[in-house]
């Protein structure tokens, strides 16, 4: 068995570093996925392309899985191959193509800034990281680094939640990893990390590997390229690190990158023990009533009321059911009244509510809340004028509904 590292938080043995460094490309070009974004930032000449590729894929990747991704950014760069193309679409297009994706503002944003890029900086994407976060709307630290190691191999870091992760199982730091405290070291030494002649390939092979083997739960040790460097792996091997910790890395009785003395390590958990995070706060939960209005088509099927919600806020610009949010401890009754008095808005004349049927409930997660729709449906009978509502509004039919820029809980309601 290898002899236990050296306690302390940070790479400080420059041999150690080239070795990591080394171990970790040698892996990823044996095993790297397939991904779209990968094949064009790799073959594509033209630098403004190129960033735009990797833009792209960052933006959508941003708290969603790679293999939801892979479709929407096919269609994406099928649509719109350059970032003039992408100018030129309205918000709704972008809006029907991101639709199930979730995280809605991140389209809207990609297309602003792609605008901006044709308006204010002759069409030319920002090469350096610094620039990108600077110029660019929707365009943070991460987002940055990436564009610019991958596309332009600028030598600078990035820290998402994979890199967090392997990072924090790398050197044993077990302080809550959302902290801006031990945000900013890991990012220092994401950027000491970074291989210079190869800097786009290591930050993916970092992400890689958080992705497909250091992976939250039921990591994948025996298969680490760099499991030899692995302070977590080693205490799980050897047991408690060595009482007196190297002074230059972690100071001693007071670290602030330590598990804390309140959770001290769990044998039973080995590596997981890694990273540490605060506890996520509860979703807020919240009830909204839907009213699915339904009339007869020219064509003799079914047609279906939609409206448009506002242009800030959740769901911004997206396409629904008319919908009102409801108090939490309203009853049945009640919540007809109310959904009847809401519908007038739109059909102009007034709505009995003992004519809502009531359907159903329908639940949907979002990131910071838990939502449930109540479901009610209304049968129109003979031609309907729709009233002068504020919102605007159409009729459509399921086809043109599943094809319109509509959030997956409006299509559960469906």
């Amino acid at each position: 068995a290898p002899a236990p590292p050296p306690t302390g938080h940070h790479f400080s043995d420059p041999a150690e570093v080239e070795a990591l460094r080394g171990n970790l490309l040698a892996w990823y070009d044996r095993c790297k996925r397939d991904l779209p974004w990968r094949a064009l930032a790799a073959t594509e000449p033209d630098a403004d392309r190129r960033g735009y590729a990797v833009w792209v894929s960052e933006i959508m990747l941003q708290q969603t899985q790679v293999a939801t991704v892979i479709d929407y950014y096919n269609r994406w760069m099928q649509k719109w191959p350059t970032l003039q193309a992408l100018a030129e679409a309205s918000l709704e297009e972008v809006n029907e193509l991101w639709a199930g994706l979730g995280y809605y503002s991140r389209g809207k944003r990609l297309q602003e800034a792609a605008r901006k890029v044709v308006s204010e900086l002759g069409g030319h994407v920002p090469r350096t990281a610094e620039a990108l976060q600077k110029l660019l709307p929707g365009v943070g630290r991460y987002t940055a680094g990436a564009i610019a190691s991958i596309s332009y191999g600028q030598a600078t870091g990035v820290v998402d939640g994979n890199v967090i992760r392997v990072l924090c199982r790398l050197r044993c730091i077990g302080a809550d990893s959302s902290s801006p405290a031990v945000i900013d070291r890991l990012w220092d030494m994401a950027n000491a990390l970074v291989d210079r002649s190869r800097p786009g390939d290591f930050n993916q092979a970092l992400m890689e590997l958080g992705a497909t083997v250091c992976v939250p739960k039921a990591p994948l040790c025996g298969e680490c390229p760099v499991k030899q460097h692995c302070r977590a792996r080693c205490r799980k091997l050897f047991g408690k690190p060595a009482p007196v910790p190297d002074v230059e890395d972690c100071g001693v009785g007071d670290c602030p990158l330590c598990p804390p003395a309140t959770e001290p390590w769990d044998s039973s958990l080995g590596v997981t023990n890694f990273p540490r995070k605060a506890a996520k706060k509860q979703p807020r939960a919240m009830r909204t009533a839907t009213c699915v209005l339904e009339r007869r088509g020219c064509r003799g099927g079914p047609e279906y009321l939609i409206v448009q919600r506002p242009s800030s806020g959740l769901l911004a610009g997206l396409w629904e059911f008319p919908s009102l949010p409801l108090a939490q401890d309203l009853q049945e009754e009640k919540e007809r009244e109310v959904l009847a008095d809401h519908l007038q808005a739109w059909m102009g004349q007034p709505v009995a509510a003992k004519g809502l049927r009531f359907i159903g409930e329908v639940i949907h997660i979002f990131s910071h809340i838990h939502q449930t729709y109540v479901v009610y449906s209304l049968p129109l009978d003979g031609d309907v004028t729709l009233g002068p509502a504020s919102s605007p509004s159409r009729w459509v039919t399921e086809e043109e509904f599943r094809a319109s820029a509509v959030s997956t809980a409006m299509k559960k309601v469906l």
